[in-house]
């Protein structure tokens, strides 16, 4: 970064995404920024520029070819956090062939036959969870939404996807929450998640070792076995960090941030009932507007990439700004900011685009469209608990979702 651009620092609790991203957007079309614990870097604020950018061959993930500041990580304690992000050698930080390597083993677990697959499990856990004694008490009491529904459907099946033993699933939901948590830029903190990768993974590499079974785990086990040279020891632990976290974090916001959306404009939960509004674009709607993940650290520019006037540096670290796309008043319209289930919003850039698309989406997607209907034809009165501005998102500037989502199941 140049040294004399002013930084903005970004919200590391992440309090009010919508309102940080106008401010930046107000500034132009890249902003330097500063993340949390000092790293520098660019905010994309727009739809088309941040769409352009995750296109651009000159943009890269991998931080140890192309992140000028790379070598320094280890001089700054407060940089921790992000390691668990960038520190790591998987689809989300490799380039090129690399890339395109790590993509092409896991993507068989996501394909469209084998997430169709799945269906008949995602209706039976969201069945038992509606039977559940949270959820089907009657006696007036808030039940929380997220604890109760929206996270315990997407960790049940990624963890039976990918062979996650009982006793290795709180660990697992607590080692992805503290990645995701930006609030807290200490060393004790990053230290705290480099220490649970070693711990956590290891131990379902072990247990999928000794216990193999029909599950993701076991096939990546496999393909190390077969040809060491396709997949790694690290980049195997690093692959089941990733596609477990993405395959249960985000879905859980997806569904939370539906609800919400839902409950807190009664007129289209109407329509929606009523079947003038499908479900399909309910959830685009909701990924456009509430993406699940709000940016994501951190791509790095290749060579010099000029955009709007704005030159970004060889070396230098890009956001991926995907809750400021999504509200974008160029692209959607001066009601950009507002939840409109009938805007044609499937062209939202929430999963990515281009060779980075998300290969999860399927299943979240379907995840989704089976929880929500469920859930709304179960309890018809379903409402929140809580007034909306009460709600606290979660403590992070990358996840976009709701600490708590309080609800009255009854009338």
């Amino acid at each position: 970064m140049t040294a004399h651009a002013a930084r903005v620092a970004i919200d590391p609790f992440g309090a009010d995404i919508p309102l940080e991203s106008a401010e930046l957007r107000a500034l132009g079309p890249v902003v330097p920024v500063e993340l949390p614990g000092g790293i520098p870097a660019w905010a994309p604020t727009g739809y088309d520029t941040l769409r352009s950018l995750i296109l651009d061959p000159r943009v890269s993930r991998d931080p140890r070819q192309h992140w000028a500041l790379w070598p320094e990580v280890g001089d700054h304690p407060a940089w921790g956090w992000v390691l668990g992000w960038v520190g790591v050698v998987n689809m989300l930080s490799t380039y090129g062939s690399d890339h395109a390597r790590l993509r092409k083993l896991v993507a068989p677990s996501f394909t469209a036959r084998r997430t169709e697959a799945m269906r008949v499990r995602v209706e039976t856990i969201t069945q038992e969870l509606l039977d559940a004694p949270e959820l089907a008490a009657a006696d007036g009491r808030p039940v929380d939404l997220r604890a109760a529904y929206a996270h315990p459907l997407p960790m049940r099946m990624i963890c039976e996807l990918f062979g996650v033993p009982d006793h290795l699933t709180e660990a697992t939901g607590t080692l992805i929450a503290a990645i995701m948590d930006t609030s807290d830029p200490t060393p004790e903190h990053g230290r705290f998640v480099q220490e649970q990768i070693a711990v956590v993974l290891p131990a379902l590499i072990g247990h999928r070792t000794e216990h193999p079974g029909d599950d993701m785990t076991t096939e990546l086990i496999r393909t190390r076995a077969e040809d060491g040279d396709r997949l790694s020891d690290e980049e195997l632990l690093y692959t089941l960090l990733l596609v477990i976290g993405a395959g249960f974090e985000t879905t859980v916001n997806l569904i939370g941030n539906a609800v919400v959306a839902l409950l807190t404009h009664p007129g289209q939960l109407a329509a929606v009932r009523a079947g003038e509004i499908g479900w399909d674009a309910v959830i685009d709607e909701v990924l456009r507007v509430h993406p699940s993940i709000a940016a994501l650290p951190l791509r790095f520019a290749v060579s010099d990439i000029t955009v709007n006037g704005v030159t970004i540096p060889a070396g230098d670290a890009i956001v991926t700004t995907y809750a400021a796309a999504g509200h974008d008043p160029a692209h959607y319209g001066p009601t950009a900011a507002e939840f409109d289930a009938t805007r044609a919003a499937d062209d939202h850039l929430a999963f990515g685009v281009g060779v980075h698309r998300c290969i999860g989406a399927p299943l979240a997607r379907m995840e989704a469209r089976t929880a929500l209907p469920a859930l709304f034809e179960r309890f018809p009165d379903l409402r929140l608990a809580v007034p909306r501005d009460e709600l606290k998102q979660v403590p992070s500037f990358i996840a976009y979702g709701w600490q708590r989502i309080p609800v009255h199941l009854h009338g």
